[in-house]
């Protein structure tokens, strides 16, 4: 009896929300984004439309665009999306006002995008050394 209850001791405090603590270097690992009208959003729900996300971030300021990206060959959600904003203002808001918070159901992260970077040139082997 006495094992059953250290176990469940041990299960609830490895499970537990309360006492995990990120590392803080883990924070730092990733820089903050320049603010920008453009916003990142992660966690979303497989179900989540572009509709449905613009409509979610719509209550905090003009959005132009918002899209929830799809995988290429199924069509289905890849759990992640952007939301464009007319001004700073409303992106600033639409963080303020969705990060952590449910959407579908989901939990969902939103963010200032970072600019993609540029594409890698592919470099091209030297002659006589490819694949015989």
């Amino acid at each position: 009896m006495a094992v059953a209850a250290a176990r469940g001791g041990l299960f609830r405090r490895l499970f537990s929300v309360s006492s995990f603590n990120p590392s803080p270097t883990a924070a730092a690992a990733r820089p903050q984004a320049e603010p920008s009208t453009n916003l990142f959003v992660s966690g979303l729900n497989k179900s989540t439309t572009s509709d449905k996300l613009r409509e979610a971030f719509c209550k905090f300021g003009e959005v132009v665009d918002a899209r929830v990206v799809t995988d290429r060959v199924t069509g289905y959600s890849r759990g992640f999306g952007f939301v464009k904003y007319a001004d700073l203002e409303g992106a600033a808001n639409g963080i303020k006002g969705m990060d952590g918070k449910f959407l579908d159901g989901w939990v969902i992260f939103a963010e200032y995008a970072r600019p993609r970077a540029p594409p890698q040139q592919f470099q091209a082997s030297e002659p006589g050394s490819g694949y015989h």
